[in-house]
């Protein structure tokens, strides 16, 4: 039997293997190995402090890396074990820790774990390190696999014509490879802004004064240690705290990952709606159904299942963002169990994100089709007459056009009888003479050229 079946959340159940890459760094036993680097990363700098007189060879931070090392999943449920006695999951890791250094005959430094520390300390950078490598190593991969996916559409698909629609009404053309070109754009510039956003730590006491550390040891440089070591898990220091960190960095990041996700939904709405009026085909794979009694469909499921995990990643976004940075006085427990979600809002953009590339991968334009609407709008040529008029001296161009086209549908050959009357420039009437819907795509297919460029030269701008 599959027993991840059983599983309350879709992440872990029906999506377990598109969520495979976000349990590698975020769970309940990272949260408690790195609860374990955390307290003997903090052991080790405190051995190498001088004052403390510790009198530490390298034999015995070999040994305290040992227990980083050989941390499994059996290291993580005895530390649950220890947790169902002392109701506190931090303190079960300091006992655990207790234990490893009387295995290893290092317990002379057993009054060193946990020093001066809140469980916050430890907390704070735990989820800092695995937001931290979440981020970098599933986030950031998966959406910049999904602007390069869009980039090599947009380069292909840069010359074929599309009639736009604005208002939902027929309006100017464009080119497929332009519309989709946008949406890489904005991805690229909201992910930089992902990119830039550091995520901070603290590491001060029980309320953010390093009250602890100097009645101990007065003449030790408390914040410079403290600052060294949260830089060195790569997270940024934030010395002005409460007894927790203020999740102030963190809540932007969410912010931006927030409207990271509205482009794709945004997206998703348009891939959506040019299948449903034909302008993108979609692959026939053999052994799918579309309908469990209508054979003939191919839905777009793929992009209807990303919209739907963006809406479920943006909720769970919008509350953490709302509430983790509010807390009462120096502290209150309520972000403890709002932390606990992030996991799960990161994993539903992932499997948005992922369902998204399988829905760009299966599509492509209806050529025939697309040019034939093209055709059959001329009137969306008006625009160009009325532009050209304009040039020529006519005081009331968009006037003459309006009359002529507006909630009308009329032939090209109207049209080019039109234009053989009109009494402007000759080289201007055979240019209007010849333009065909399909030609009126103004600088779309350059601007995807630069775009692009913009985009592998990492320009913002």
């Amino acid at each position: 039997m599959l027993d991840y079946i059983c599983n309350i959340s879709p992440i872990d159940g029906r999506y377990r293997k598109q969520t495979e890459d976000v349990r590698r760094y975020f769970s309940e036993y990272h949260l408690i190995k790195n609860r374990v680097i955390v307290e003997i990363k903090w052991l080790q700098t405190l051995l190498k402090i001088d004052e403390l007189n510790q009198k530490v060879d390298s034999e015995i931070n070999r040994l305290l890396d040992e227990i980083i090392e050989k941390f499994n999943i059996s290291e993580a449920n005895r530390v649950k074990q220890i947790e169902e006695t002392t109701k506190h999951d931090v303190k079960a890791v300091e006992y655990y820790l207790d234990e490893k250094l009387k295995e290893k005959g290092i317990d002379r430094y057993n009054h060193l774990i946990h020093f001066a520390c809140t469980s916050e300390d430890i907390n704070n950078l735990a989820y800092g390190i695995m937001e931290k490598e979440l981020i970098e190593k599933v986030y950031i991969p998966n959406v910049a696999k999904l602007i390069k996916i869009l980039i090599q559409k947009a380069e292909e698909y840069a010359n074929i014509p599309m009639l736009s629609h604005t208002h939902g009404q027929n309006a100017t053309p464009t080119t497929v490879g332009k519309e989709l070109a946008i949406f890489a754009y904005r991805l690229h510039k909201v992910l930089n802004k992902v990119k830039e956003d550091r995520i901070s730590g603290k590491f001060n006491g029980t309320v953010g004064n390093f009250n602890a550390h100097l009645i101990a040891y007065p003449n030790i440089d408390w914040i410079q240690v403290s600052k060294e070591f949260v830089e060195s898990f790569g997270l940024e220091f934030n010395l002005f705290t409460t007894q927790i960190e203020s999740h102030d960095n963190i809540s932007i990041l969410f912010s931006q990952i927030e409207l990271l996700n509205n482009v794709i939904l945004d997206l998703d709405n348009d891939m959506w709606m040019y299948i449903s009026r034909n302008y993108f085909l979609q692959q026939n794979v053999k052994g799918e159904v579309g309908s469990s009694v209508m054979p003939h469909k191919i839905n777009p499921i793929n992009f209807e299942n990303s919209m739907a995990n963006i809406k479920m990643s943006n909720a769970l976004l919008t509350s953490l963002t709302q509430n983790l940075q509010i807390s009462k006085m120096q502290r209150d427990l309520s972000d403890s169990s709002m932390l606990r979600n992030i996991g799960t809002a990161i994993a539903y953009a992932i499997i948005a994100i992922k369902q998204t590339i399988k829905g760009m991968e299966r599509v492509m334009p209806n050529k025939q089709f697309l040019k034939e609407e093209l055709q059959n709008t001329p009137e969306i040529l008006a625009e160009a007459l009325q532009t050209v008029l304009r040039k020529n001296g006519y005081q009331n161009a968009y006037e003459i056009l309006k009359e002529m086209t507006r909630g009308k549908h009329i032939s090209l050959k109207e049209i080019r009888e039109f234009i053989n009357n009109l009494e402007i420039n000759p080289e201007d009437k055979n240019k209007l003479l010849h333009l065909e819907p399909y030609t009126y795509i103004g600088l779309a297919p350059e601007l995807v050229k630069i775009l692009n460029k913009k985009i592998n030269l990492g320009e913002d701008s």
